[in-house]
């Protein structure tokens, strides 16, 4: 068959898109949604007409928003995240804890395996989310080195995701597709044995080899980073401050020295205007390191005190003091309050009363980013370093909204724990029984869980991803284009051509490959959406069952474990454990190996190739 101009585009379309969704830069909503904005009009302006009639109208590219997939996804991503704010899963925190403290390798199998089991069931971003702090305190207590616990048990959640409908994202969007082009309706625990088989050797190499691949590595921020000091700067008279605008003195600064206020009498506060005259006498309240502050205070010609002890200048024998000030790492979750937003946007130090001192990039981790922290929009895996009270700290973490670490294992619980964790065992059984769809069940939890008062509907809307879901209406729209234009039937047809002579068990193995090397450079949901279509086509060529190609798209788009830019947790892992792109390959392209080979031989064998 030869492909028309409609599929070429198409083809073009989606290689643009793959090609989009690796750019860092451009948000993958953002890249999402230019890509179907392009499909809708282009088909709309040059409509694709087969036998007289009209065949591909915008109306089926926007069903991707009622998908029933897409549906299940958002609901469970809420229900979980009812597990994570009401501390459901706090007793196993606390059994993994009290491992660690005493029985240090029986404590990493441990925590692989409870893991791999927990992501079977719900979302693995809140269980890495969970246990990283975990393995941050039994680190700091029992002196062994995080990295070498951290990275295995974030790929260990991704393997036990792959055993249930449920499990990830991924698999309901697999599975959804598949029924929607009328293909087999996969249960719950349809393929749990080839994941058990493959996934256990899988595991044991995380426990037993990838900790002595992978080097000591210094977690990024630690506590030789300068603190921040309150202090107050007075002004003298003669000084270069005395007698100028305020605008004039934060240019001598070098427009670096932030001031919060400035006070020219016990009830007098000045406004913080460009224009405002300084006087002598006047104290400015200014927050930074002391090399800093020592330094403003030469340029400016005023006197240095400590902001809690105004009758002795700051020097040798009266150093600045932060008392009751302790250091914590916050990282940067899908979202949470700081996602995609600049300090200044989200009124951190404001809002949380924490000032930051440090950024680490999850993207660039060899790089230290200094300068004004405020207005640098993070991303997904960044870690800020900042100051504040232990109270202050505190109320952070159980705020529940960022992922904090401080080196303790304190973890939110309320009474409506044991609520959350018996609807969440209803979702998954009503599922598993076959009682009702997913999709329903998954409804039916998320409405107990608001009535129950285990979710609030601002927790809710904020579990939801606006990237996740702008992504699977995208590659579901792309995924229709190509079947609907015959250009999955063409590509199948091109890849049996190519792999003609070799028997169906290695075809099968070469397109599990395919998918595999795909889900480490873009995301994993546009790599199954666009390779379910044409893994069904490739079965249809072949003229075998669609099953076992099926779930070599969705075994394939869920081992991104070589990249740390394949799956999100893998993110947060890149920054907390102070690794580097190379220790993902260290493990990660064993790993990837021993799954591929593994499902290679399991798949075939099954369903009988």
């Amino acid at each position: 068959m030869t492909p028309d101009a409609h599929g070429i585009a198409v083809l073009f379309l989606t290689v643009l898109a793959l090609f989009l969704f690796t750019r860092d830069k451009i948000p993958l909503e953002s890249s999402s949604l230019a890509i179907l904005i392009i499909l809708v009009v282009g088909f709309e302006i040059v409509p694709y007409v087969k036998d007289g009639e009209r065949a591909l109208e915008a109306a089926d590219f926007f069903a991707g928003f009622g998908n029933e997939a897409l549906v299940a996804i958002c609901t469970l991503m809420m229900v979980g995240k009812a597990l994570e704010t009401t501390g459901a899963l706090q007793p196993l925190a606390n059994v993994v804890g009290r491992a660690w403290s005493s029985h240090p390798v029986l404590a990493t199998l441990i925590t692989l395996l409870a893991g791999a089991v927990l992501s079977a069931f719900m979302n693995n971003t809140p269980i890495v989310v969970l246990l990283m702090p975990i393995l941050v305190g039994a680190s700091l207590r029992s002196k062994f080195p995080v990295s070498q616990v951290m990275l295995p048990m974030g790929l260990a959640t991704i393997i036990g995701g792959m055993s249930t409908t449920i499990g990830t994202s991924t698999n309901l969007l697999v599975v959804g597709i598949a029924q929607d082009l009328g293909e087999h309706q996969f249960s719950m625990f349809e393929w749990v044995l080839p994941v058990a088989m493959v996934g256990g050797v899988a595991l044991l190499f995380l426990w037993l080899v990838a900790p002595r691949l992978l080097p000591d590595r210094t977690p990024p921020m630690d506590d030789t980073t300068p603190r921040v000091f309150s202090a107050q700067l007075h002004v003298k008279e003669g000084g270069f401050a005395d007698g100028k605008a305020l605008s004039e003195v934060l240019s001598k600064a070098g427009g670096q020295m932030r001031i919060d206020k400035i006070q020219r009498s016990e009830s007098l506060v000045l406004a913080k205007l460009p224009s405002v005259k300084l006087q002598p006498g006047d104290r400015l309240f200014v927050k930074d390191s002391p090399e800093n502050l020592k330094h403003y205070e030469q340029l400016l010609g005023a006197t240095l005190f400590n902001i809690s002890d105004i009758e002795h200048p700051v020097d040798e024998q009266t150093p600045l003091k932060a008392e009751g000030q302790q250091l914590a790492e916050v990282v940067v979750t899908r979202g949470s309050p700081l996602h995609l937003r600049s300090l200044a946007a989200a009124s951190f130090t404001t809002s949380y009363g924490l000032m930051p001192l440090a950024l680490h990039r999850a993207r660039a981790p060899s790089s230290q980013v200094t300068g004004d922290l405020n207005m640098i929009r993070l991303r997904a895996g960044d870690v800020l370093l900042v100051q504040g009270s232990g109270e202050a700290i505190s109320k952070l973490k159980d705020s529940g909204s960022m992922l904090v670490l401080d080196g303790t294992t304190d973890l939110p619980h309320t009474h409506n724990a044991k609520r959350a964790l018996a609807i969440m065992g209803f979702v998954v059984l009503a599922a598993a029984l076959g009682i009702m769809p997913i999709s329903v069940s998954a409804l039916v939890g998320l409405g107990l869980m608001i009535v129950t008062g285990c979710l609030g509907w601002r927790d809710a809307a904020n579990a939801l991803s606006i990237p996740v879901v702008m992504i699977i209406v995208t590659a579901l729209a792309l995924g229709k284009a190509l079947m609907g234009t015959g250009m999955a039937d063409f590509i199948a047809l091109s890849f049996v051509g190519a792999a003609s002579g070799l028997p169906t068990a290695m075809i099968l193995s070469a397109f599990m490959l395919l998918m595999t090397l795909m889900t480490n450079v873009v995301s994993n949901n546009a790599a199954a959406a666009i390779g379910t279509p044409i893994a069904i086509s490739i079965a249809a060529q072949l003229g075998v069952s669609a099953e076992p190609f099926i779930l070599a798209v969705l075994f394939g788009a869920n081992m991104s474990f070589a990249t740390p830019y394949g799956y999100q947790t893998n993110l947060l892992i890149l920054s907390a454990g102070g690794y580097k792109f190379s220790d993902f390959l260290r493990v990660g392209i064993p790993l990837t190996i021993i799954m591929w080979i593994g499902f290679s031989l399991v798949l075939p064998m099954l369903y009988e190739l």
